[in-house]
């Protein structure tokens, strides 16, 4: 009789753990599909621009949030150093040029390749989170060829305790690795 009692007793914790497991398992998958990451790149970044000047313009704002273009573009140049390439910082002396104009300039100015790109979505959502979200789109230009060589779009947003800035920096650093950028070599 006592065998019985513990081998009942031994079943029912195992359904508790079972469902206490369940629990955690279903609670993570939750709160993991509030906050969504989509991304789409190609290719490599150059080797042509590991060891070359990397200009950074600002990012042409498509939002209602004032100079979201230019703080990205912040963003996108610090992202750039920390994977070990050398940039120029023309976020703010070229805002109001166009395109061909910005290749123009840094093919003047010696910059091998330069970072285009737009910012469609820099905003806190609506609701009583207010969670952060961004959209992105960039474009590396050679400059001697007129060329975009590489390319990359993502959107994300976060939890409403996250800011837009840490938000857009875990953003771009997902778009670099994805654009499975070479490391630094030495030259």
């Amino acid at each position: 009789m006592d065998k019985e009692c513990i081998i009942l007793l031994s079943k029912k914790s195992e359904g508790m753990v079972l469902k206490s497991y369940s629990l955690v398992v279903m609670s993570v998958l939750f709160f993991y599909g509030c906050s969504q990451t989509k991304l789409s790149t190609n290719a490599h970044l150059p080797e042509r621009c590991y060891g070359e000047t990397v200009g950074v313009f600002a990012l042409d704002n498509f939002t209602d949030t004032p100079q979201a273009g230019m703080r990205a573009s912040n963003l996108v140049e610090g992202v750039l150093i920390a994977r070990g390439l050398q940039t120029r910082n023309l976020i703010t002396s070229a805002s109001e040029l166009s395109y061909d104009e910005k290749i123009a300039l840094a093919r003047k100015e010696q910059i091998a390749c330069v970072m285009l790109g737009g910012v469609s979505e820099w905003r806190y959502k609506t609701g009583i989170d207010g969670e952060p979200a961004i959209s992105l789109q960039l474009k590396l230009v050679d400059t001697l060829t007129g060329k975009i060589v590489w390319s990359a779009t993502g959107s994300d947003n976060s939890w409403g305790t996250s800011s837009i800035g840490t938000t857009a920096q875990n953003l771009l650093e997902k778009l670099v690795r994805v654009g499975d950028m070479p490391p630094k070599t030495e030259r």
